[in-house]
């Protein structure tokens, strides 16, 4: 009989939600299996024996194979508790927070938030609370540029494990690719040894990036912003989100917070509101560019002296996008060489104008894609 996981992907493949795919089908087998480990770690002969924890799953690959929906896929069915499903970057940016706390805190404060107040080193006592939440841990992109992250992970998962945590990870990158050409990498290098002996490392394989074909040969610049385009421009939203579900991602720039609401793995969608009329700048742009592969942004209206501060932040974010190779959905008032058509900055505009152009061709796609 199919487990839980399994049942679901060939439902969704039945609905049409999907379509069939064997390096797919592959990775469900990859977690079906630890559904039916976590599931026996919580019998009845698990508990009168006792056995071997399983530590959890790293699914990697090619961008738009499918890892986050399959993820989610597991999370949604998977019965385990207690669980938490959170993004790689959330997750660390909270670790630290709870270093900080513990770093700061005399003993009364650390037994009070942690439960102990004994040794000089923060980790254990941050995994231990960790683990009293979540027994396992879906970590959606993973990737590893900060050093303060690259120098925590392996001692923060030894003690994750060691409070039999289950994790799942999905990323971009084989273990070996992470951190690469990295700051004292050699000390990151334990954390790659500590995946492979102690997590099941599974490769999604495919020819097919599913995200970009439904971006080939669709519309993606929409105008004019009227009903008829907005239907249009939300279908093509949803048929990118698939079977996922839309949340709020935080990103943490330069020691803030930059909360976005509407996310789904590598896919974002923001108003021009939300990111340009708000005072974000060039370092919160390019950490959504590193974070997302295709955004889609709402309502980019026409654009003029009054409204200088928002075109210049909107060149801004086109520039980080573009450099990125970001995909890009956009849902404005005209075409891109009348957004900023005369005035003080329309000369300034003029290369976000032919970006704007580029990004909506064929060829951009077929560049990313490579």
């Amino acid at each position: 009989m199919p487990g839980a996981v399994k049942s679901a992907y060939r439902n969704l493949v039945k609905s049409r939600q999907i379509t069939a795919d064997p390096g797919q089908a592959e990775a469900v087998e990859a977690l079906a299996r630890l559904e039916r480990t976590l599931r026996d770690s919580t019998g009845f002969w698990q508990g009168l024996f006792g056995g071997a924890h399983c530590y959890g799953l790293y699914l990697w690959g090619q961008p738009g194979r499918g890892k986050s929906m399959l993820m989610d896929l597991f999370y949604e069915h998977v019965a385990f508790e207690p669980k938490r499903r959170i993004h790689f970057h959330a997750f660390m940016a909270k670790v630290h927070e709870l270093v900080q706390v513990w770093r700061q805190s005399d003993a009364k404060e650390r037994q009070l938030v942690f439960g102990t107040s004994k040794g000089d080193d923060p980790v254990a006592p941050v995994a231990r609370l960790i683990a009293k939440e979540s027994k396992l841990l879906c970590f959606d992109e993973l990737q590893v540029t900060d050093i303060a992250d690259a120098m925590i992970l392996g001692r923060l998962f030894e003690a994750l494990f060691a409070q039999k945590v289950t994790i799942v990870i999905t990323s971009n990158r084989a273990p070996e690719a992470l951190y690469k050409n990295g700051l004292n990498r050699d000390l990151f290098v334990p954390f790659i040894d500590m995946i492979r002996t102690k997590m099941t490392v599974h490769e999604v394989r495919g020819p097919k990036d599913f995200r970009l074909d439904r971006l080939r040969g669709a519309r993606v610049y929409f105008t004019p912003d009227d009903a008829a385009s907005e239907a249009a421009y939300d279908a093509l939203w949803r048929d990118m989100v698939g079977p996922g579900k839309a949340v709020a991602t935080t990103l943490s720039v330069n020691e803030r917070k930059l909360t976005l609401k509407r996310t789904c793995g590598p896919l974002l969608r923001a108003s021009f509101a939300e990111l340009c009329a708000e005072n974000n700048g060039p370092a919160d742009y390019l950490a959504i560019a590193e974070r997302f592969t295709t955004v889609f942004i709402d309502h980019i209206p026409q654009l003029g002296p009054e409204k200088r501060n928002e075109a210049r932040r909107f060149v801004t974010l086109i520039d980080a996008l573009y450099e990125a190779n970001t995909k890009l959905v956009v849902l404005a008032a005209a075409e891109p060489a009348a957004l900023y058509p005369a005035g003080d900055g329309a000369f300034e505009f003029e290369r976000t104008v032919s970006r704007l152009e580029e990004m909506r061709s064929e060829t951009y796609l077929e560049k990313v894609a490579d």
